[in-house]
């Protein structure tokens, strides 16, 4: 079964259009990576979602991903609670349905 990473993130209001735009032409050149979705949840507030091989693969990427965020960092804000400016988790689906 797959697994999934979800990255939720505040974007400051004058970077909103800069990374939905560089969500939405990032080439998905990481090894594993199936698909990835950028949900709007909020006039800010976003949700990232990584489907992958599994959790191998995002283990691998998770440098990758990293040097990413640190080239935005700037554009989010802090989510508060001590999280910083994203909210990360990660793991192996455990039931997957599709029509």
């Amino acid at each position: 079964m797959s697994a999934f990473n979800v990255v939720r993130m505040r974007v400051r209001p004058e970077f909103v259009d800069e990374v939905v735009g560089f969500y939405r032409d990032r080439p998905l050149d990481m090894p594993g990576l199936r698909a990835m979705t950028l949900v709007q949840t909020g006039a800010g507030d976003f949700t990232l979602i990584g489907e992958w091989d599994d959790m191998a693969a995002i283990a691998a990427a998770r440098p990758q991903m990293v040097a990413s965020l640190d080239g935005r960092r700037h554009m989010l804000e802090d989510l508060g609670g001590g999280l910083g400016v994203t909210d990360p988790v990660s793991g192996p689906a455990v039931v997957e349905r599709r029509v």
